[in-house]
């Protein structure tokens, strides 16, 4: 219990503080989420988004709508497929947003050495994979 408790505070400190960090540029962070991930994959589809984002297709039909209407997102059909873009004003945000969100996670792992940091990602794969 002690290791979970611990481990949901950590995540709530680095969660609020990245929600202050999305909010002063106008995101929240499910749409930092896809906007990094489509980032990655441009042309993923919006199934494999939602497997990615481990959300429902519902989820994320929703979201990628509401960033469609923002201007910063595209979707193209390829057949019954939809695949996802960046606009170029989404790839510019993308490109704010994930350099100011690694340094702020940098910045709350600086605490550990870096071969604490490597046991830490040890340890969490092992614990999601029980």
């Amino acid at each position: 219990m002690a290791a979970w408790t611990r481990l949901v505070r950590v995540y709530q400190s680095v969660d609020h503080a990245s929600e202050k960090n999305f909010r002063s540029l106008g995101l929240n962070t499910a749409c930092f989420d896809v906007l990094a991930r489509v980032r990655g994959r441009e042309g993923m589809t919006q199934n494999e988004l939602a497997e990615a984002l481990l959300v429902t297709k519902g989820n994320i039909s929703q979201l990628v709508t509401k960033l469609v209407g923002t201007g910063w997102l595209e979707r193209r059909a390829e057949g019954r497929t939809q695949r996802l873009f960046l606009t170029v004003s989404g790839r510019a945000m993308a490109d704010r947003a994930l350099p100011e969100q690694e340094e702020l996670l940098a910045r709350s792992l600086q605490a550990l050495s870096p071969s604490e940091l490597q046991e830490l990602i040890r340890l969490l794969r092992k614990w999601e994979k029980s």
